[in-house]
């Protein structure tokens, strides 16, 4: 099979952010498979540009196998919603373009959000006579309704009308979240498939110290709750300060790594408040993220307590539980039923800083406890998450989508 994925977030080891596709793209090509990506030349999770040049090979030991090809995109997303839509119709018509000069493809993936590169790969698939597989990764535009960021009546009813047109004209709906099924369903998605999130426990070392990390940010003889991932408004990073300021006097140091918009607030309010008990950290590529996780004592995974987020499958969780580390889940929902079926971890409502203070101090008092969660989270995910078990799935949903071979609605 010959894959073409539209991605324009799309990010390898070497890069910030998830590497979901880095990783099943790797995995195909060494199994025969040929993927060609289409990507942004701008982070999306830092906004600076890459570079690499416009096209590189992914892995090494598959050069003629995979490859990515960055398309030209306006690169000042982070400094608004308006320069965001700019930006994402920038790339759908660029990679469109880019994506014709493409031969002899299968099967074209579209994921989403941005919903925009959706039309994308549908257009492309259309024209070239191949699949169209369209994929969600996270509720889009209902995360945006439900966090105030698209307001408009007209956008909404027109965002609404793309994203059932996409759905209904997939030849596959891919969904990383059991949460995501019924919404697909009820917007007209004639097959559905979870192939779920996950993470590849052969890059983390449980045993590891990260001692390292430690050194560099002077977190030696602390306890280290760590948070990766996007400082945005739906984070809610505010409620790690409350709770910093709330812990103080105690040994334990909040660890946020990652970029985004809020960013700077959040560093200017730990300022204000003397919390020395705060790290920022920068973005850092997936390649180091093991040595990042390794120096943790707990790991962080928090959302605002909106209904919507109840649905979603955090990639960082997984990546938590195959580093071998206990997991504070700030998130209620599906991936709390995760959490409680491992027992990786402790779970606290939303929005609660006071009961984010009490569930680190629980761990911090009690360091068995600590690694007996981590322990556990680790041997959940090497039996039911792994990404070798998540790809062989994708892999049968592929081919039965090339073939034609799905029956409809298949989420259940």
């Amino acid at each position: 099979m010959h894959i073409l994925i539209i991605h324009q977030a799309f990010a390898s080891f070497d890069e910030p952010g998830g590497t979901r596709h880095y990783e099943f793209a790797r995995w195909l090509a060494a199994r025969g498979h040929k993927v060609s990506i289409i990507a942004s030349p701008v982070s999306y999770i830092t906004g600076e540009r890459y570079s690499a040049p416009a096209e590189v090979a992914a892995a090494p030991e598959n050069h003629a196998a995979v490859r990515i090809l960055r398309a030209t995109v306006y690169s000042a997303h982070h400094k608004s919603f308006v320069h965001r839509v700019v930006a994402f119709v920038t790339f759908m018509w660029s990679s469109f373009w880019m994506g014709m000069g493409i031969k002899d493809v299968d099967l074209v993936w579209g994921t989403s959000p941005p919903i925009f590169q959706g039309v994308t790969a549908w257009l492309l698939a259309r024209l070239k006579g191949a699949k169209f597989l369209f994929e969600i990764r996270d509720l889009w535009p209902q995360f945006a309704i439900a966090a105030g960021v698209l307001t408009n009546r007209w956008l909404i009813l027109a965002s609404e009308w793309l994203e059932r047109f996409l759905l209904r004209h997939s030849d596959c709906v891919v969904v990383n979240s059991p949460g995501f099924v019924q919404h697909a369903r009820s917007r007209g998605a004639p097959r559905i498939e979870v192939v779920a999130n996950g993470a590849d426990p052969t890059m983390f070392e449980p045993s590891a110290d990260g001692m390292d990390f430690r050194r560099a940010h002077g977190l030696i003889g602390k306890f280290v709750v760590l948070y990766a991932g996007a400082h945005g408004w739906s984070n809610d990073l505010r409620v790690v300060l409350e709770a910093a300021r709330v812990l103080q006097e105690s040994s334990v140091q909040m660890v946020l790594v990652g970029d985004g918009k809020d960013k700077p607030a959040l560093q200017s309010a730990a300022a204000t408040l003397d919390l020395r008990n705060v790290s920022f950290v920068a973005s850092v590529p997936k390649r180091e993220m093991p040595g990042v996780l390794a120096a943790a004592d707990a790991c962080l995974a928090i959302l605002r307590p909106l209904e919507e987020y109840k649905t979603t499958y955090p990639n960082k969780v997984f990546d938590y539980m195959a580093a071998g580390r206990p997991v504070l889940l700030a998130i209620d929902g599906v991936i709390r039923e995760v959490v409680e079926s491992a027992r990786c971890g402790i779970f606290v409502s939303p929005g609660d800083s006071a009961a984010l203070a009490d569930a680190v101090r629980t761990l911090a008092a009690d360091r068995p406890l600590a690694r007996t969660m981590g322990a556990n989270g680790r041997t959940y995910l090497e039996q039911l998450f792994s990404r070798d078990a998540i790809a062989s799935r994708l892999l049968e949903v592929l081919e039965a989508t090339v073939a034609g071979r799905l029956r409809d609605d298949q989420g259940d």
